[in-house]
């Protein structure tokens, strides 16, 4: 499988939504990003819709197209009957006169695929109306039944696709190049794996953007051509609409990737019989492709205008070619490990009962069992687990919190405590935790500081305070999470540290008051016996002098 769907690297944020939403789970996550595993993918698009960071693209061949163009034959466009859904307002003589002005030959519309189609679907019917019969129209189902549900792949109807169908006419009619256009991805794929058919398909969106690139606007034009019931294929029941039916046969239609599973799993257990099935994997069918889902085009306004733009007949069309369709089953390599191996990847997530087995979805499993297979596969690794990643932070963070020396408070907008540490209490001569969470911070020590915090929005670091009641020195530090509501006490005890100042500042204040009375009553020497010697004091004043400055210094 080619790259049909692409991952833009730098957008992936770790969100696992591609994986809960991918039906088969062909999403290996690693190094932080998600990466579409190519040969268990059915490509039916549902990461490239619901990537909230729009990390998935799909392959643009556009130039593949216009290397068509610049070739030596003609080159002419089936054009998806959903096109109407896409593009408000316009008919098949608009779209072509547009296309036309990109180099296109000409453009006929798909459902003349789908009438030849949906007449050989009859014909089966009638041969074997005992039988059942899954519609191929669908390259995504085709290949869900190829890689996941081979015991379904006898009902499969190896009968070409519409679009397969119309392009194999249009190469015998014109000697010509052949380019799909439509809202689906999977048919990139399907134009690749039955090469020589179709030549090269475009998205809805790739031609829109080519429009855009060349100026050229969809005009107003009434729809000429024949309004034939096929048209109504790409709407869910849309190819039984278009059947004529048996009475002895029952004729469903299923859409939507989780309910053709679920349907394949009845299939392959035996409880579906004497049936004609028309199964899509996207829930509204054709025009709720992934393309025109991304574009955000609804689905009830899609059928109103397919609906609209069909009638009850079918367009007269011959084909005289082979309709018959290989397909073969399809191996994914998936392998499913060991009981043990399983439990064992289930205790490092954390999960050593199944009590503790919480199935919540969040790492893009349904089970935690699935989880720890894709582990065991390569596919996901065991901190894609929310609950797990909670709890091992919880952890670390209750290990810091409860070991640091610092005091930490946590407060709400009320100064009401919601988290107190060991330390803190200490601190506080709190005896218990539980005795003070959810009482008023009043209760424990002066709030002043905490309301002119949250008052101006301004944090505090390192303030000393001293605790009166307590008699005990702190430096704090108060952090206002305004985004969180919360008010972050930390309280660093630095009793100790401030007695032994106080204490020193006491011993120089006391070794000044001695120097002084020193100083006062060497002067009075100094004073007779100079008087005595007639010798000046000056330089004895001076030096004693600077012993006192000295020790007031320390």
């Amino acid at each position: 499988m080619n790259d049909y769907l692409a991952l833009k690297k730098s957008n992936c944020k770790n969100c696992y939504k591609c994986i809960r939403n991918c039906p088969v789970k062909s999403i290996r996550f690693s190094e932080h990003q998600a990466h579409i595993i190519p040969d268990e993918c059915v490509l039916c698009g549902m990461c490239f819709v619901t990537c909230p960071q729009n990390a998935k693209q799909v392959r643009n061949d556009t130039d593949r197209a216009k290397e068509l163009i610049a070739g030596d034959k003609p080159v002419y466009v089936s054009l998806a009957p959903s096109f109407v859904a896409n593009y408000d307002g316009a008919s098949i003589d608009a779209l072509e006169a547009a296309l036309k002005k990109l180099g296109f030959a000409g453009v006929q519309e798909t459902a003349i695929g789908a009438t030849i189609v949906k007449k050989e679907y009859e014909r089966m019917c009638d041969e074997a109306p005992q039988s059942l019969i899954i519609s191929s129209c669908c390259h995504s189902v085709n290949t869900l039944i190829q890689k996941y549900y081979p015991g379904a792949l006898a009902y499969l109807a190896k009968v070409m696709s519409p679009m397969q169908a119309h392009c194999a006419k249009l190469k015998k009619e014109h000697d010509c190049a052949t380019v799909f256009i439509g809202p689906c991805i999977s048919k990139k794929a399907e134009a690749e794996e039955y090469p020589g058919i179709v030549d090269c398909v475009l998205t809805f969106e790739e031609l829109s953007d080519w429009l855009d690139e060349a100026g050229i606007v969809i005009e107003e034009l009434p729809d000429t051509r024949m309004r034939g019931r096929a048209r109504l294929f790409p709407t869910s029941g849309g190819i039984l609409r278009s059947m004529d039916k048996r009475e002895d046969i029952t004729y469903m239609a299923i859409d939507g990737m989780e309910n053709c599973i679920s349907a394949l799993e009845d299939i392959t257990q035996g409880k579906l019989k004497n049936c004609f099935i028309e199964m899509s994997a996207c829930q509204g069918s054709c025009i709720a492709g992934p393309v025109m889902k991304r574009a955000g085009k609804a689905t009830v306004s899609g059928f109103m205008a397919v609906d609209k733009s069909a009638d009850n007949i079918d367009i007269e069309v011959s084909f005289d070619g082979e309709l018959n369709k290989k397909m073969a089953q399809k191996d994914t390599n998936r392998t499913i490990p060991g009981s043990s191996a399983i439990e064992d990847v289930l205790r490092r997530m954390g999960k050593t009962s199944p009590e503790q087995e919480l199935n919540c979805g969040s790492c893009g499993y349904n089970t935690c069992r699935e989880k720890a297979i894709a582990v065991l596969n390569g596919k996901a690794d065991i901190t894609m687990c929310l609950p797990y990643l909670i709890k091992k932070a919880e952890s670390f963070s209750d290990t810091i919190i409860g070991n640091t020396p610092n005091g930490i408070i946590v407060l709400n907008e009320e100064l009401e405590i919601q988290q107190i540490n060991k330390a803190a209490c200490q601190i506080l001569n709190v005896r218990s935790q539980r005795e003070v969470i959810g009482s008023p911070i009043v209760r424990i020590t002066d709030p002043s500081d905490y309301f002119i915090a949250i008052g101006t929005g301004e944090n505090v670091y390192g303030k000393e305070k001293y605790l009166a009641q307590y008699d005990k020195y702190i430096e704090e530090t108060i952090i206002y999470e305004k985004e969180y509501n919360i008010l972050i006490v930390i309280m660093k005890d630095i009793t100790k540290l401030e007695t032994t100042k106080r204490r020193k500042s006491e011993q120089s204040r006391q070794a000044i008051e001695i120097t002084d009375k020193v100083v006062e009553k060497q002067m009075r020497i100094v004073h007779e016996i100079a008087s005595l010697l007639g010798e000046t004091t000056a330089e004895t004043k001076i030096a004693l002098n600077k012993l006192k400055e000295n020790l007031s210094d320390e």
